[in-house]
């Protein structure tokens, strides 16, 4: 008689299922191409096997998540090859169905990535300040003060866009 045990698979799965829109949105905003953001998300759950850690509840799991794919996102944006690379015309962007949606996700993704990741992590992923100060290991008076200059360089372009 074999016992159906649970395997370390299943609960792989079940964490991938749970995190991995979230984690490709994160990746979106610092990277701002699918195919970059598919590749940092699968490197975080690559590295979630390999290293295992030991997490003391669901949101300790997922602040160790975002914190890996930002920093790999980084990583990846400081290489030289990245800087060097030629934009293909047509690529698949972050898109919504609502147009004054898109226009802001496009205005949110031209901010610089400092600024990118805090918005996003605060308003589309609804963190407190004090998580995103602990996730991107930063003080809460810098999360505060780059969501103030990201919000005022949205307000800047969005009142520019409607004197035209």
């Amino acid at each position: 008689m074999q016992r159906s045990m649970p395997q370390r698979g299943d609960h792989m799965m079940k964490v991938y299922e749970t995190y991995a829109d979230t984690l490709f949105r994160i990746a979106m905003v610092h990277l701002g191409r699918r195919e970059d953001a598919e590749e940092a998300t699968q490197d975080t759950f690559i590295k979630l096997m390999e290293k295992a850690p030991t997490f003391n509840d669901a949101e300790h799991q997922k602040a160790w998540l975002i914190r890996v794919i930002t920093n790999h996102c980084k990583s990846l944006l400081g290489r030289g090859w990245r800087k060097r690379e030629v934009k293909l015309e047509g690529a698949d962007p972050l898109t919504t169905d609502n147009p004054e949606d898109q226009a802001l996700i496009e205005l949110v993704l031209s901010l610089p990535v400092k600024y990118r990741s805090v918005v996003h992590l605060y308003y589309y992923e609804d963190y407190p300040i004090r998580e995103i100060s602990e996730i991107l290991q930063i003080s809460e008076s810098a999360v505060k003060m780059r969501l103030k200059r990201g919000r005022q360089l949205l307000k800047l372009e969005l009142e520019g866009e409607e004197s035209l």
